[in-house]
């Protein structure tokens, strides 16, 4: 098993190392595309697979990153669509699954790396909907990403 997990990569844009041995990519589509501009868009994740339905056991992995689409609104053929997805109407119920996914397949003290921007909805709106509170983060409010780490604590029983 390996042990991180991007749960939705897409074009693993952020990974310094795109074919990271330790990690394995998901993400729910898989695209070849060359872009208007030229660019080639690739999404070519390990795993197809819904991030609201990780096919892992629990306690799986000892970091996730979870980057997942942002855009409530994007057109429908527009490269932003296509490079980072756009969340459906109840994006706050897919958002809240989403994080309960990801804190479901991390090990107990394990990290979850959460990456946001908020060009649509703010940072504060999506925070409240992941089931631990974040330990830090980046706090500038702007139209990049943003980055907000948690720790899965352990329950003592």
């Amino acid at each position: 098993m390996k042990l991180i997990l991007d749960a939705c990569c897409g074009s693993r844009m952020f990974w310094f190392d795109k074919k990271n041995p330790n990690a394995v990519f998901c993400d729910n589509r898989q695209v070849l595309e060359t872009l208007g501009d030229g660019r080639v868009l690739r999404i070519e994740p390990d795993i197809l697979c819904n991030f609201k339905a990780l096919p892992f056991p629990n306690k799986s992995f000892y970091l996730v990153v979870f980057d997942p689409p942002h855009l409530r609104r994007a057109g429908e053929k527009g490269w932003q669509a296509k490079k980072y997805g756009v969340l459906p109407q109840d994006w706050q119920k897919e958002l809240r699954q989403g994080f309960l996914e990801c804190f479901r397949v991390l090990k107990p003290n394990g990290t979850l790396v959460f990456k946001w921007s908020e060009v649509q909805i703010p940072l504060s709106a999506v925070l409240n909907l992941a089931p631990e509170k974040p330990l830090f983060g980046d706090r500038r409010a702007g139209r990049g990403g943003q980055w907000v780490v948690f720790m899965k604590e352990e329950k003592q029983v």
